[in-house]
């Protein structure tokens, strides 16, 4: 088994739990394991409460207890009522340890690998994580993680198996950023909610433009109405009248123009 093998098993067995945290028990590899391990692409979990006896060549499978050794560290142990000439088995604290994958931490490696700033993760309305923002050459889209028995990469309309753009060079796993940019390209469709439109751009503008307005007129008539005062009380009564979330001073600026 190679490293992106292992890699491959780990990807299947989070998408088959629908990216809930799923436990792994692995043969893998020594350079997969480690890699894994560094770019926190698994975690420790709770020791497993089970094991295998070594007592006898049945290899039961029994509950594991627990005792505090003269150490002070826990001795797990089993006790097999399966023969009177057995009674306690001991067994390795580190046989026992679990280590767990799920979409958070996937999404994380991928965020890392590709520079992306993203404080908070959230799904979708498709219940699809979203990764962040990503510029390709012709187009920016938000690059989604899809777990629905595979786990996928999604940008606008184009999906393709997060497996695909993931390789293994010098000890470590890294994403293939160029083909994510091409996944993001070759999307025909956009998400309105991350894809920024003219028409909503020039819709922008002219309510701008109309506001600015609004507050000339008002200038207006209150420089007719009281000539005398001071630029800051125009702005002021202005704020007041048209109940604006602006300050003064950015209604003054734009009140005479």
């Amino acid at each position: 088994m190679t490293a992106i093998d292992a890699l491959l098993e780990l990807l299947n067995r989070v998408g088959a739990c629908q990216g809930k945290a799923g436990l792994v028990l692995f043969q893998w590899p020594k350079a997969a394991v480690k890699a894994m391990k560094a770019q926190k692409l698994i975690i420790k979990a709770r020791p497993a409460t089970s094991a295998v006896c070594t007592g006898c060549e049945s290899n039961c499978v029994m509950p594991v207890h627990s005792q505090a050794a003269t150490t002070g560290k826990p001795l797990p142990f089993i006790v097999c009522d399966k023969r009177s000439d057995i009674n306690r088995v001991l067994v390795s604290a580190g046989s026992l340890i679990q280590w767990q994958c799920n979409v958070d931490l996937i999404s994380k490696f991928i965020i890392t690998s590709l520079g992306l700033h993203q404080s908070v993760m959230k799904n979708d309305n498709a219940g699809r994580m979203e990764i962040g923002m990503v510029l390709g050459n012709k187009r920016s889209q938000m690059l989604c993680l899809e777990s629905d028995g595979t786990l996928n990469l999604i940008a606008g309309n184009s999906k393709v198996p997060l497996a695909e753009f993931i390789e293994f060079q010098n000890g470590a796993y890294i994403l293939d950023d160029v083909q994510v940019r091409r996944l993001v390209d070759s999307a025909t469709t956009a998400d309105n909610r991350y894809t920024p439109s003219n028409a909503r751009q020039e819709a922008r503008k002219l309510d701008t433009q109309a506001k600015y307005e609004s507050w000339r007129k008002a200038y207006r008539a209150l420089k007719n109405e009281k000539p005398d005062r001071s630029d800051v009380w125009y702005s002021l009564q202005i704020k007041k009248l048209k109940n604006a979330k602006e300050d003064s001073e950015t209604i003054r600026k734009h009140m005479k123009k």
